[in-house]
């Protein structure tokens, strides 16, 4: 057999460790061309913000670190993938193209037209799963199997199938699918795992490229934030990119062979953690599993070693451990994987049309504006924006309190705009991750108990009374009186005056009255969801109460709300207060 001329285009999956589709290309082959499309389209400050694309910088400056010490490189080339592989296949005389399976919408479409594009220049693709678990195709497959019983079901009562998607769109009902493909998968089970990048760097051979001079040749260099258009001003990095930072990372939280580390992880409670912490205090793993800088496999893999390790077998399960925020994620991709237009409203089969306000109104301008740029005049959600704006990194169930704010707590905008403005901020926005939750905190999808909302005011005083977090990212209010500092617009004017922060000059009003308008936005949502037709998966997909994620929140009723990764025994959310929950709100009769 005839030695390749490989190019391994990657895209995510920027790293070494338990890369099955960078293996792939090393099989029978001559040289190894390890190819990163950097598309200037995306280089936009307005699409994709700064902290965010250095991340993305970072990763790729770490990987070309780790392919050099193997005598290889990366070759970053600027362009779109469709432009610019099929003139290095020629250039190059490839004759084999690998990459990782990337199952979001535009990534499909372009790999189709790359996928033509190779079949014309005798060019054989190759590509394999990595970035999830499993396949999301195995998982529609055994859901296929199982929805006769379930069709059967539907049939004889007044809710609709998931079949009406073909996947489950309830957490419990996708465990019960994943735990089917897990006893046959032999990917999670048996792939040998390799836990740090040196110990793979020294298995794993790269075939060289033909010339020396081609590993020195600049224009294939990683550029700098500046050359992509972006200022330096603009970036703070706290979590640097990268597969080393995460393996770090990932060893200084999940490591099997620390037993500091097998009581941590089988102790962990994601409800249980700070959503207002000055330092993270979950693992924030999440940017390197979004770019692949770490293997989720492994992640998956080590968890389990460590369950087994569990003192007296005792551990936390999902919703609330961390195999289940893995799970959250596998259910999110794969729902994602099957629902046209996820990221919208029109055309999402399973997005509840709510008629949010005109995203073109002038007030809603404002409003959207105010949300994003920390002038709300609700202390707790501004420190949470600045958070997002100069750190790109919030807590999930700070996620949670803004998502509520802007759609149906107070401002009552759509949840599409939400999306993206935290996927041009967040170092780990990630298609099908935010998207959903965005659905799920809006009550458009997976969660529907409209009537639980988050206070912009008591949810965070339940994890820091005296308003540190507040401090922190709002300087405007660091003299301000604990009292005061999560309604500043109470404190008496003297006060005000000592703080050296006047309402209305040094810091904005409230937008809306907290009190008022979340009333009037859960009636609004009430007739929403009168009005849906029993049809609508939207409407008859509502995870069960016996294992929904909820959350830990305080409205003026001290209700709670909702979110990915918890339980319902305690509020619940994919990161939530270690506090005791309030009472659960009482559903509005229908005279309210």
């Amino acid at each position: 057999m005839t030695a390749s001329t490989v190019i391994h285009w990657f895209r995510k999956g920027l790293r070494l460790h338990d890369n099955a589709a960078l293996r792939a290309a090393c099989v029978d082959a001559k040289h190894v061309y390890p190819v990163f499309c950097l598309d200037p389209h995306f280089a936009n400050p307005n699409v994709v913000g700064a902290i965010r694309y250095n991340f993305l910088l970072e990763s790729l400056r770490c990987l070309d670190g780790s392919l050099r010490r193997l005598g290889s490189r990366l070759f970053v080339v600027r362009g779109s993938a469709e432009s610019v592989l099929p003139e290095l296949f020629d250039r190059w005389k490839v004759d084999r193209l690998t990459f990782e399976i990337d199952t979001e919408p535009f990534a499909r479409r372009r790999d189709a037209l790359v996928r033509e594009l190779a079949q014309q220049h005798g060019v054989r693709v190759v590509a394999c799963a990595g970035h999830t678990l499993n396949e999301l195709d195995r998982y529609v497959a055994t859901y296929t199997k199982q929805s006769a019983r379930a069709a059967k079901a539907a049939a004889s009562s007044s809710t609709v199938s998931d079949a009406i998607v073909n996947v489950p769109l309830r957490y419990e009902s996708f465990l019960k699918v994943f735990e089917a493909v897990e006893s046959e998968n032999a990917s999670v089970a048996t792939t040998k795992h390799e836990g740090t990048a040196s110990a793979f760097e020294t298995a794993l051979e790269i075939p060289s490229v033909p010339s020396s001079e081609m590993l020195d040749a600049p224009q294939y260099n990683v550029p700098s934030l500046e050359e992509m258009g972006y200022s330096l001003n603009d970036v703070r990095v706290l979590y640097p990119g990268g597969e080393l930072e995460a393996l770090r990372r990932f060893r200084e939280h999940i490591n099997a062979n620390e037993p500091s580390s097998v009581r941590w992880v089988c102790g962990f409670r994601k409800p249980q953690t700070r959503p207002n912490a000055l330092e993270p205090d979950t693992t924030v793993l999440s940017p390197y599993l979004k770019f692949g800088c770490l293997s989720v496999r492994t992640m998956y893999r080590e968890l389990k070693a460590i369950c087994a390790k569990a003192p007296d077998g005792k551990y936390s399960r999902p919703p609330e451990s961390l195999i289940g925020q893995l799970l959250w994620r596998e259910f999110f991709y794969l729902v994602a994987y099957v629902v046209p237009n996820f990221d919208r409203i029109d055309g999402n089969r399973i997005c509840r049309p709510i008629p949010w306000s005109d995203a073109h109104d002038e007030r809603s301008i404002a409003m959207l504006e105010a949300w994003e740029f920390s002038r709300t005049g609700y202390p707790f959600i501004d420190a949470i924006m600045s958070q997002l704006r100069t750190e790109g990194w919030i807590h999930h169930l700070a996620r949670h309190a803004v998502a509520c704010f802007l759609t149906r707590g107070d401002l009552w905008q759509s949840w599409v705009e939400g999306a993206r403005i935290f996927d041009r901020y967040l170092i780990d926005a990630d298609w099908s991750l935010n998207n959903a939750n965005w659905m799920w905190l809006s009550c458009s999808a997976f969660f529907h108990q409209y009537w639980r909302c988050y206070s912009p005011v008591a949810f965070g005083k339940k994890t820091d009374p005296k308003g540190d977090y507040i401090r922190k990212y709002v300087p405007a209010l660091r003299r301000m009186p604990d009292a005061y500092i999560y309604e500043p617009w109470k404190a008496p004017a003297l006060v005000q005056q000592q703080a050296g922060c006047i309402i209305g000059r040094d810091y904005p009003r409230p937008i809306v009255d907290h009190t008022e308008i979340s009333k009037a936005n859960i009636a609004r949502m009430k007739e929403c969801y009168e009005k849906a037709p029993e049809s609508d998966p939207a409407a008859t997909s509502t995870t069960s109460s016996s294992t929904k994620p909820t959350t830990t929140t305080a409205s003026t009723t001290a209700s709670t709300s909702s979110g990915p990764s918890g339980s319902s025994k305690r509020a619940r959310s994919d990161s939530s207060s270690s506090a005791e929950p309030p009472p659960p709100a009482k559903r509005p009769s229908k005279r309210s």
